[in-house]
């Protein structure tokens, strides 16, 4: 999953950072008002972790003097254009009326700190598969997708790939038969600095083919919308019509 983290603390900003990157994800980091709408507009996010007490300014990290904004006008604004990526909201305001107010505001869940790195990882896992009508283990023909340990396996045995091939099937995977848009991959699979483009993602398609030829699972173009991983029929067994 590519997961935005929206903490102001740096400390703890780091501990989920590595947490959640050392479980296979890719994150991404906002400590600002400011850096959270920019980041959340430019980028598509699979889950976003947003605290409600934020400077204003990435610049005033850190000060004394620092103005306060608040996580919720973040999220207010991504609802507003329509933006329904799962967040789950992290802060220390654990009262009911400030639940309430964050639930009001658009947020999916809401865990007070301090909170265990463990169940942060699983409540994402299961904000993404409500989001999107998926299991923690998919199959498509022979192919198996288990998200909890993040493994996939080809007639039983284990498919071992480059990041990038993995990302890009578990993309494909969550769930089957979705078509899956060519920028929007390619936006989610970028980092801030590195974009990836169409030759490599075609690529990366052309490779996962070969290794997934004879599973029962394959990848279709579909001309002007993207890319779509479904199981396939078994051709006829010799002598059949």
């Amino acid at each position: 999953m590519r997961i935005l983290i929206v903490e102001d603390d740096p400390v703890l900003r780091g501990v989920m950072q590595r947490s959640l990157a050392d479980a296979g994800h890719r994150v991404d980091v906002a400590a600002s008002v400011a850096e959270a709408h920019h980041f959340w507009c430019v980028q598509p996010f699979d889950a976003v972790l947003l605290d409600l007490n934020l400077p204003l300014d990435g610049a005033d990290e850190g000060a004394g003097g620092a103005q306060l904004g608040s996580g919720l006008a973040v999220l207010r604004a991504a609802r507003a254009r329509g933006d329904r990526t799962p967040v789950l909201v992290l802060t220390a305001r654990d009262r009911t009326h400030e639940r309430i107010a964050g639930l009001d505001a658009g947020a999916d869940d809401y865990l007070g700190k301090p909170f265990d790195l463990a169940e942060v990882e699983a409540r994402l896992r299961a904000l993404v598969r409500r989001s999107r009508g998926t299991q923690d283990r998919t199959a498509a023909g022979a192919l198996v997708l288990d998200r909890h340990v993040r493994r996939f396996t080809l007639h039983g045995l284990p498919l071992e790939l480059p990041a990038r091939e993995f990302e890009v099937l578990w993309e494909l995977m969550t769930p089957p038969g979705r078509v899956v848009n060519k920028r929007t991959l390619s936006e989610k699979l970028s980092d801030f600095d590195e974009t990836l483009g169409d030759n490599a993602l075609e690529a990366f398609i052309s490779r996962l083919r070969k290794k997934l030829a004879g599973s029962g699972a394959g990848i279709r173009t579909l001309r002007g919308l993207g890319y779509m991983l479904e199981a396939q029929a078994a051709p006829p067994a010799d002598g059949m019509p």
